[in-house]
Formats: C-alpha cells, sequence, structure tokens
C-alpha cells in the first residue's frame, strides 16, 4: 500500500470522517485486520477560518504549503487536503510539491461527468457557494450550475461553521437541510453537490428525491484507489 498525506484540522470534525472511511475504505477491498497507511497533519482552524481578504488568503496558501511540504518530506507518496474551501489554493499547494494532490473538485466533476450528468446544484460554505473558483472548476467538466440563492446561503454557512464544525449535530439543522434540499431540488437540475466535507453529518447523500454527490465520499474514494495502487 501506498502512504498517503492527510491536511486536516480544517475542521476537525471533517478530518475524523476522511480518517475513519479512508481506513473503512481499505479494510472494505483487503480485509478487516488492515489500516490505511495515513500521515496526517492536523492544522489549527482558529488561523484559517471564515478567509476573506486576500492577506487572509495569503497567510492560508503560506500554511497549507508548509504543511505539504512536511508530509512529503514525511513519505507521503500523494496528498488530500480534508476541506473543500481550501482547494480554492490547491494549485499552488500542488505546484510546491513533487507528489501528487488529489483535488476534491476534480475527483467530484470526474464522477458526474461519468455518470453523465449536465445539471446540478452546489450546496456548501458561502465561498464555496458563491466564489467562481470552485463552480468554474465544476463546469470545466461539462456541468451547468442552477444560481444559488442567498438567503440559504447565510443559514448553511452558520450551521457549518457554528454547529458542524464543532462537531454538533442538531435535529432543527437537519429538518432546514431537507427543506433547503427539496426546494432546491425542485429546480431544472439532475443533481446536487454536496460540497462541504462536514454536511454529510446531516445529510443522507442515499436518502434524498434526487441524486447527492458527496465530496467527502468521492474523495476518500480516489484516497482509498491511490492507496491501494488503482489510481495512476
Amino acid at each position: 500500500m501506498r502512504k498517503i498525506g492527510l491536511i486536516g484540522g480544517i475542521s476537525w470534525a471533517s478530518t475524523e470522517l476522511y480518517y475513519r472511511h479512508l481506513n473503512k475504505g481499505v479494510q472494505k477491498r483487503i480485509g478487516t485486520s488492515c489500516s490505511a497507511p495515513i500521515l496526517l497533519e492536523s492544522l489549527n482552524y482558529c488561523d484559517l477560518s471564515r478567509l476573506s481578504t486576500p492577506e487572509q488568503w495569503a497567510h492560508a496558501k503560506e500554511v497549507l504549503i508548509a504543511s505539504a511540504q512536511r508530509l512529503e518530506a514525511g513519505g507521503a507518496t500523494a496528498l488530500m487536503i480534508a476541506a473543500n474551501s481550501m482547494h480554492k489554493i490547491a494549485d499552488d499547494i500542488s505546484a510546491a510539491i513533487s507528489i501528487p494532490l488529489l483535488h476534491i473538485v476534480d475527483e467530484t466533476g470526474e464522477k458526474m461527468q461519468a455518470d453523465k450528468v449536465k445539471s446540478a446544484a452546489v450546496i456548501g460554505t458561502r465561498n464555496v457557494m458563491t466564489e467562481p473558483w470552485f463552480r468554474q472548476a465544476l463546469v470545466r467538466h461539462g456541468l451547468t450550475l442552477a444560481p444559488f440563492d442567498v438567503s440559504r446561503v447565510e443559514e448553511i454557512d452558520r450551521i457549518i461553521y457554528d454547529e458542524l464544525m464543532q462537531g454538533k449535530v442538531t435535529e432543527n439543522s437537519r429538518r432546514t437541510m431537507r427543506t433547503f434540499i427539496t426546494d432546491i431540488a425542485k429546480q431544472d437540475i439532475q443533481a446536487i453537490v454536496l460540497a462541504c466535507t462536514e454536511l454529510v453529518m446531516l445529510v443522507d447523500p442515499d436518502a434524498n428525491i434526487l441524486p447527492i454527490y458527496d465530496t467527502t465520499r468521492i474523495h476518500v474514494a480516489a484516497g482509498v484507489d491511490w492507496i491501494l495502487g488503482d489510481a495512476p
């Protein structure tokens, strides 16, 4: 098996999901006595939360590049970032290392393209839902994306930052997300992209009226493929 490097802490809740499901994915494929070889660096999210200014993003770039380089020096053969939002600077991080970076948006877009999905809506944090970098990355895979609703953006962002990133799951927020997804599904779309690594704590991707592409699940599957040598 190949050792994979994982940048976590963005948030600890999503990192826990990644660690658990990378190991469960390896066990499912080759046996319950096996574990995934993971080199994990969990960052301090205080320095990386709710980035908005160029200066804040420049600092985040420095922090993540240094982390990626430490993981490579430690023997990682590929890199994963356990967050959608930090893939805004993925190209800069990838350029600073010599090992592959498994890109969460590209992995999702390739999966949707293979499934012949042409139209979708995106649910995630404010910057993922509203900034062009995430949407453009999906559009490159042949997708047309529905416009976002500003009122939903604010509430989803609040649920993610104030609850899920602290490991809190409430029934009120579960109902809110169910209502949002029902309303979003009324648009002329074929699927929904769950573009926040924590949202799977509230939303069951397998129990909705439209197909839901959970970026966490797709990203983890790509990581398992890498670890087991099924990815080039």
